[in-house]
């Protein structure tokens, strides 16, 4: 597909799954809009990288469809100044929309090759707000902390309070909540009320399920 094919697409993109699904929030459009998505997937996918669905990465990982996301990155309501985490970075396209809406950018994946790969690819577009590292999924990136903003690529079915801890006191965590591995899930935002957390549902979502985050099987006699 010839370059200005996928501008075309990226505009119809925004145009028909974007803004039609109730992101009004014009920082994120323009994110969207500013990011060639075609770049961040594999050679093979790259004439249908702006379809209306999830895209699969190696690893597990996949590229968000661009509906869900933009909703869960408005819900997240992040501003300029804000210290973000991305868990499961893969390929990078998250992060290089994230850092147009914050400060700074922590971006963890557990795969060594994947982390470099993303790092030169976001270097070479000039992103120079985003640190890829590599790190274990279900324990955030603690020593970059605390965030005002995190948010998981792909379904949840455990949430580790130790990635809860990493938020500031008023700052909220994104993910889709597939409780029991089950069919439909919840784009759901987790927040601080009192000593606790609670999560709020946001709007059904089927996202694949992270392996990092399924819940261990448990076994009766």
């Amino acid at each position: 597909m010839a370059q200005n094919n996928f501008e075309v697409a990226r505009k119809a993109m925004i145009d028909s799954q974007i803004r039609p699904n109730k992101v009004i929030d014009e920082r994120v459009v323009a994110a969207f809009a500013q990011t060639p998505r075609e770049e961040f997937v594999p050679k093979a996918l790259r004439d249908v990288a702006y379809v209306d669905e999830d895209l699969a990465l190696s690893g597990g990982r996949y590229i968000i469809e661009a509906m869900v996301m933009g909703r869960m990155l408005q819900a997240l309501e992040i501003e300029a100044s804000h210290n973000v985490l991305l868990i499961g970075a893969g390929t990078g396209y998250t992060a290089a929309l994230l850092s147009q809406l914050c400060a700074s950018v922590i971006a963890i994946d557990n795969r060594s090759a994947a982390v470099d790969k993303t790092q030169e690819l976001l270097a070479g577009m000039e992103i120079g707000n985003v640190a890829v590292l590599k790190g274990k999924l279900t324990e955030g990136y603690p020593s970059e902390g605390p965030y005002d903003a995190i948010i998981i690529e792909g379904g949840v079915e455990t949430m580790p309070e130790e990635l809860l801890g990493q938020l500031t006191p008023t700052g909220r965590l994104a993910a889709i909540w597939r409780e029991n591995d089950r069919a439909q899930g919840e784009a759901s935002l987790w927040s601080k009320a009192g000593d606790n957390f609670v999560r709020r549902s946001l709007f059904n979502a089927q996202v694949p399920t992270l392996t990092e985050f399924k819940a261990k099987a448990t076994f009766e006699f």
